[in-house]
């Protein structure tokens, strides 16, 4: 048996030598820096200005709650939560609380529902659907102070119109500015006049993006207008739901133009019956007390009652979308939804122009073929 020995290769013949590592450029590294960093820069303007108008004021008034602060002799002594102490033992501070929340019901719950049945009448094929679009956003353009007024005098308690009104049907009028139910009422209806029409142009973005087809199967399963509203389109725009709910819930906890300028004096009534949280923030600071020390507790306090409920209706709307059980389209209806999308992916395909990578291109029948068939 033969031994076969390992050979040498011959001199010259050596196997391939290691190669030298590349260096990487100066451009390549920029691209590869501007890669990595520039989305960080692209949405760093936002961070930067909420740093600057938004966290800034929100750490620096928790600094003023601790020090017994005023608006005449400056930065006094550190007194600790000795302002929160104060403020929650004010009765002038819990009934402006409740005020809020008076008032908050009274216009945010109206207005969603309003809010929505409008964005779903806006939905259908109406002419001139733009100016109706628009018109309902014109109340949200109109100033505060001028709406505030407005319906100050609307709602005046001798010669307002609403009375007037009222009378003519045999009621008789209305104390709006002495009954604390009917000036909570009177302000609430300001707060809708002003925001209805803008949450109504939310819903009505939400609605536009819900696919048609989900539409044609409601009906080929016999469901009408108001099921086909029940069923389709609100289980489709629940995200916009809570995300109206949530920021109606921060803007009727801090509402302070209305009530303000609701009477002459704007110190929320001679009883101070339809006083909110950010007016009586406002006269403690800027009234006769002149205390920024208590002013900043009741704008931390204020800001975590807003937080808790803003959580609150999160959780609670978040549990309502998830535990809904609504039964779904028939399988008639599923198969109609699964036939349009192919339908519109075919149409897709056939206008498509052929790439130039493609292997084989389809041979088009010549006109004797087309005379045979």
């Amino acid at each position: 048996m033969a031994v076969l020995t390992p050979t040498q290769p011959p001199p010259g013949l050596e196997g391939p030598t290691e190669r030298t590592p590349r260096r990487v450029g100066l451009t390549q590294r920029l691209s590869r820096w501007d890669v990595k960093v520039s989305p960080y820069l692209y949405i760093s303007p936002f961070f930067v200005l909420f740093a600057i108008t938004g966290l800034f004021p929100l750490v620096y008034t928790a600094v003023v709650s601790v020090y017994d602060w005023n608006l005449l002799g400056g930065q006094g002594d550190f007194v600790g939560l000795q302002n929160y102490t104060d403020v929650l033992a004010q009765p002038t501070f819990w009934k402006s609380l409740r005020n809020t929340l008076s008032i908050f019901v009274l216009s945010s719950v109206p207005q969603v529902i309003v809010a929505i049945t409008i964005a779903a009448l806006l939905d259908q094929n109406l002419r001139a659907a733009t100016f109706w679009r628009m018109g309902v956003l014109l109340p949200y353009v109109v100033a505060p102070v001028a709406v505030s007024m407005i319906f100050g005098r609307l709602f005046a308690d001798q010669y307002g119109l609403i009375n007037e009104l009222l009378g003519v049907v045999g009621i008789e009028p209305i104390r709006w500015h002495a009954d604390t139910f009917a000036s909570h009422v009177a302000i609430s209806s300001m707060v809708n006049f002003r925001w209805t029409g803008y949450n109504a142009l939310i819903f009505l973005a939400a609605m536009q993006a819900v696919p048609r087809e989900l539409y044609e199967a409601a009906i080929i399963d016999g469901a009408g207008r108001v099921r086909q509203f029940f069923s389709v389109t609100v289980p489709q725009i629940r995200a916009t739901i809570i995300f109206v709910v949530i920021t109606s819930t921060i803007g009727g906890l801090q509402i302070f133009d209305e009530p303000r300028m609701f009477d002459a004096q704007g110190l929320g009534g001679a009883d101070r019956q339809w006083m909110t949280t950010v007016l009586y923030l406002y006269d403690v600071a800027w009234g006769n007390q002149k205390n920024f020390g208590r002013a900043a507790a009741v704008a931390w306090l204020l800001f975590l009652i807003i937080l808790a409920i803003g959580m609150v209706n999160f959780l609670v709307t978040r549990r309502i979308s998830t535990s809904s059980t609504r039964p779904g389209p028939s399988r008639r209806a599923r198969r109609h939804v699964r036939s349009r999308r192919r339908a519109g992916a075919g149409r897709a395909m056939a206008v498509r122009p052929p790439a130039a990578g493609d292997n084989a291109a389809v041979p088009m029948p010549s006109s004797t073929d087309r005379r045979k068939r």
